[in-house]
This record gives structure tokens, sequence and C-alpha cells, in this order.
């Protein structure tokens, strides 16, 4: 038991009272670490899977107190063309994860992304909103990054959930290794399941790998006997077309008469995690903002309405 407590993950954000993410009010725990890259992810922080500084230029008094503290040179300062000492990033250094920087900065412009925690230490904190999932109908929810990269852990967190008489959900791009699924099968009660295109080689052309992983993984999950939402993210002039979704939309169908696939959910593309891009000093890979208009998003429900399927269109 306490080996299994004592199992270590690496998380970048814990948010309480999350109502997205599967049923009732649930806490959603991020596990650090991606394996594939789609251009319009609104977690950059999520991506690597090493500590990282996240910096607010605005916020900096350039003090050069966190120059002074930082054990790997991450933090330095250089002048400007007016021979102001100004502080600047070093992208190439590693950051440890040691939080010095964050302690002193006075005006909360530096922010460490990443955090290693026991399977206790992730207990405890949800423990505090028992009562909440209880009177909801609510849960844990583990997402990302990509939280099946971290099997091992997100098992046995869930496991102890499961435990508690905690209700599970993972959120997932399904591309990972079959046995990671087939693990976390054990201990999920839903599985938030990733559908982004259901071309191969359109698939390959966004992501860098086909989607033959993800039926693979989906299917298996159906076999199963897995409970499913599957979720189609919608970005304008990615996989927008007529034949993506609704290819998409028949295979899902298709698949729900073998198993327990309760709907799917069409998430349109937003910009709100484009600042984060900036204090990563990382480039927004969207040209231009592919959103849609509120008219735009009718007219997609509308078109959703034809299909004898429970498909719902996530607004934010």
């Amino acid at each position: 038991m306490d080996d299994i407590l004592e199992k270590k993950g690496r998380i970048f954000n814990v948010q309480k009272y999350s109502i997205y993410d599967g049923d009732g009010i649930r806490t959603l725990i991020f596990l650090k670490g991606c394996n594939i890259r789609c251009d319009w992810c609104a977690n950059p922080e999520g991506l690597s899977s090493a500590f990282q500084v996240m910096f607010s230029q605005d916020r900096c008094v350039n003090c050069g107190k966190c120059v002074e503290v930082c054990p790997t040179g991450v933090h330095y300062r250089q002048s400007d063309a007016a021979g102001n000492p100004v502080h600047r990033i070093d992208r190439t250094a590693e950051c440890i994860g040691c939080r010095k920087c964050e302690e002193v900065c006075i005006t909360n412009a530096l922010d460490i992304v990443g955090k290693d925690v026991t399977v206790r230490e992730m207990m405890d904190v949800i423990m505090q909103d028992y009562d909440f999932y209880q009177a909801s109908g609510g849960g844990v929810t583990l997402g990302g990054g990509e939280l099946s990269l971290q099997a091992d852990f997100a098992a046995a967190l869930l496991t102890q959930c499961k435990k508690m008489m905690i209700n599970t959900a993972i959120e997932t791009n399904g591309t990972t290794n079959l046995a990671n699924y087939e693990k976390l099968a054990e201990c999920t009660d839903l599985f938030l399941f990733d559908v982004k295109h259901i071309d191969t080689e359109q698939h390959k052309a966004l992501f860098g790998v086909g989607n033959e992983g993800v039926i693979r993984n989906l299917e298996r999950l159906v076999e199963l006997n897995a409970n499913i939402v599957v979720r189609m993210p919608l970005v304008r002039g990615y996989n927008d077309s007529y034949d993506a979704i609704t290819g998409a939309i028949h295979y899902v169908m298709e698949l729900a008469k073998r198993g327990k696939i309760q709907r799917i959910d069409i998430l349109p593309f937003h910009q709100l995690g484009k600042t984060k891009y900036e204090k990563l000093d990382m480039i927004y890979p969207v040209k231009g903002d592919p959103s849609y208009s509120d008219e735009e998003l009718d007219r997609l429900a509308d078109f959703f309405t034809q299909f004898d399927f429970d498909i719902r269109l996530v607004r934010h």
C-alpha cells in the first residue's frame, strides 16, 4: 500500500470545481508531457515533460533577485539599447524546478511549471472536495498533456480514488501504447477520448503520426465495455471539412453499436491559451483566428441534429 501511495508523477496544474470534464463537480489534474503537437493546443505548458519557466514580462521590474538565486543560469540580465539591465531567460538552460526564483519574485512575474507529486499528496488534495463529488455526482479527471504517458502513476492515483468511491475520468489523445489503455480501463469510469481526424493521412500530416493507434485503442476500449465520450476538436482549415466531420461521426455511430459510447462532444477552437505561448517564448502555431462566430456555431449545432446520435456542441 505504501509503495502505491508514494508513486510519483509530474503535474502542472490542478483545477478545482471543473464542470466540463465529466459529470458533476470535478477536480481536474493536468499531467505534464505530451507525445504529439496540436497547433491549437491550449496548454502549451503541458507539452514538455521538463520543468519550465513562464515569464510575464509586463510584471517584471528587473530587480535581478531571480538571477541571484537561480542555480542553473536560467535567469540572466542583459543591457537594452539604453544600457539598462533587463531580465532575460535562457531557454537552453535546464530548469530543475527548485522554485527559488518564483519565491523571491516580488511581482509574481515568474511561474515554474511542473511539480513532482506522490499519489498520497494528490489524494490529500482530492479529498478536500469529497463532499462536492458526492453531492453532484462528480469526481476526478486526469488530463494533460497526455496522461497515458504516465500510465503507472495515473492508474495508481485512479485506483485510490476508486477505493474512496470517487468517480474517475481521463482525457486522452488515444495515441500511446495499447497496454496503457488496458491498464487504465481497470480504474477509469469514463474515457474522454479524442478523435482529431478520421483520415489517417490527414492525421499524420497534422500530428506526425497516423490514426491507426487511435482507432486500435478506441476499439479495444469498446471491447472492454468501457464508458466513452468521443471528443472531436473542430478547427477551421484543419479538420472541419464536410468529409472529415461526417466521416468521423459515421464511424463513431457504427462503433457505438458494439459498446458504450455515450455521445460525441464537438469542441470548437478557442484562443484561450494564446498568452501562455508568449510567456514560454513559444511561437503560437495558429495563423489568424480560426474561431467560429456565434452564428456559425448555431448552424453547426443545427447540422448535427440530422444524425441519430447524441452530438453536443460544447461552447466555452
